[in-house]
């Protein structure tokens, strides 16, 4: 009896741990809105990485849950450009350190223009993939570190669409890195 008791707190002392461990790791996350379409939807359930900028600072074409502050609601949207890069919207294009992005995860060209903008330190300049129906940096402001909640890693609802988001690297995107 003592050794079936032994194995049920150690079940349950086990279980907890785990439960406790994938809580503070990973986290949950429902899009809202029309501003990352076409990569997610309106009602999609994604899972949220809150440890890996931990491990290393975030990345260009990171997908990114943040508190823009107030009684909002979390964002999510993709970093643009990094602390010290300078950003430029125009002739419906994104620049980056006067290099054009190819960004094959918009939904449609920006038919806005921004003047260029150097990113603060420990500020990230975040676009909505649906670059004409989103509040993001185009409007003037960015995000800080510390407001950062976790990546984007696992898209989880619906069913059908369950799988990993794909990852778009700063080489992938300039066009004169393609073009080269």
């Amino acid at each position: 009896m003592k050794s079936f008791l032994r194995e049920i707190v150690i079940t349950a002392v086990l279980a907890l741990g785990i439960f406790f461990l994938i809580q503070t790791t990973l986290g949950s996350f429902i899009v809202v809105g029309i501003s990352m379409e076409p990569s997610f939807f309106d009602g999609e359930r994604l899972l949220v990485n809150r440890v890996v900028y931990n491990l290393h600072e975030p990345e260009r074409g990171d997908v990114i849950v943040f508190d823009p502050g107030g009684q909002q609601p979390d964002y999510i949207k993709r970093i643009i450009a990094l602390p010290g890069d300078t950003v430029e919207v125009k002739d419906g294009a994104v620049y980056v350190n006067d290099s054009k992005l190819d960004e094959p995860y918009i939904k449609s060209s920006p038919y806005y223009t921004t003047e260029p903008k150097t990113v603060p330190a420990n500020s990230y300049f975040v676009l909505g993939d649906n670059r004409n129906n989103s509040n993001d940096s185009h409007n003037g402001w960015v995000v800080q570190s510390e407001k950062i909640v976790g990546k984007v890693w696992l898209l989880i609802w619906p069913p059908g669409e369950w799988g990993i988001v794909p990852e778009y690297s700063l080489a992938e995107q300039l066009v004169s890195y393609v073009n080269n």
